[in-house]
């Protein structure tokens, strides 16, 4: 690198910290998080690596953003206020000063944005790619986070915002889908976007938190991940392809190539929330999240048994996906 670990530390990372909350502004090895009575501490952390998921030629500031907001779509899910975040940053040789300056200030535009700050981490020197890893912290009403493991037969499934997009962002930026690249620069340009810098649906956690029975947000694909929830809460689902809500241009993209709609809910990157809400509570779900601001569309039902949810076409047959959604390994 052509700068110090102090240099990175003090003089980067240190401002977006306060010196006068629990993360001493970064001074000491470790921080403290006052936690008010009568709300529990939720914590969340995932690593991002050049290459994986995200390229590494994409702008310093947009890695930043992602990487707290991917963190940030995981309290949402949980019904959370974020309050604070730790980051581990591992960068290799040959990167410049004006990099981290960018990479910081994408994290201190989103701490302005979010409300958090951060408390601490680590900086360590990376053999390849670079690698960032941020454990996100937030609070809930004691008792009242909404975990994957609550839904139950019978209740309705949502999905908020778009799908899809994240998946397609990174096609429009690679290049190589006929579909997507035939689309018009101003399209591909908002799916690129998607990709880059997710949006975390911080507002709409009240609302899950008052109607959700289970929640999870949609990072590796939207197929998968509803496995993974309805897995955990020991049931499974019917989902109607037709009614998962896709952004215009994503939408003229599957017009072109209907294969696409499998890479809509298997690529990943959405970082939308998928919930389950009792039939009684729908009606109330939906206003409060149009009151948030946030759209939210019913795709589909739980029902019991096991197995991973089945996807219907609009004639009703199902949907075999070879790989439901991205793996990291």
């Amino acid at each position: 690198m052509k700068f110090s670990e102090r240099t990175l530390i003090e003089e980067i990372l240190a401002p977006l910290a306060n010196p006068a909350d629990g993360s001493l502004g970064l001074t000491d090895d470790a921080a403290f998080i006052a936690c008010a009575p009568g709300r529990d501490l939720v914590v969340t952390q995932d690593t991002l690596i050049g290459s994986v998921h995200f390229r590494d030629q994409d702008p310093a500031a947009a890695i930043a953003r992602k990487s707290l907001r991917v963190n940030l779509s995981d309290l949402a899910a949980k019904g959370a206020e974020p309050v604070a975040y730790l980051l581990s940053l591992a960068l290799p040789d040959g990167v410049e000063r004006a990099w981290a300056e960018d990479f910081a200030a994408g994290l201190r535009r989103d701490q302005d944005e979010f409300g958090v700050a951060l408390y601490g981490g680590d900086t360590v020197r990376s053999p390849g790619h670079v690698m960032v890893t941020v454990t996100a912290c937030g609070t809930v009403p004691s008792g009242k986070m909404i975990r994957r493991a609550g839904a139950r037969a019978g209740e309705l499934i949502y999905v908020s915002g778009t799908i899809g997009d994240g998946a397609f962002g990174l096609a429009a930026l690679n290049g190589g889908t006929p579909a997507i690249d035939a689309l018009d620069a101003r399209a591909r340009d908002e799916l690129a976007g998607r990709f880059l810098i997710p949006r975390p649906r911080l507002e709409l956690a009240p609302a899950l938190r008052a109607h959700a029975s289970a929640a999870m947000d949609i990072s590796d694909g939207l197929a998968g991940d509803l496995a993974l929830l309805a897995a955990a809460s020991r049931v499974t689902a019917e989902v109607d392809l037709g009614r998962v809500p896709l952004s215009p241009p994503a939408a003229r993209a599957i017009a072109a190539e209907p294969d696409l709609l499998i890479r809509a809910v298997t690529g990943g990157d959405d970082y939308e929330i998928v919930c389950t809400v009792p039939e009684g509570r729908a009606s109330a779900f939906e206003a409060a999240a149009g009151a948030a601001g946030i759209a939210v569309s019913r795709i589909g039902v739980v029902t019991g048994g096991g197995g991973p949810p089945v996807f219907r076409d609009s004639a009703g047959r199902p949907v075999r996906f070879e790989q439901a959604s991205f793996s990291h390994f």
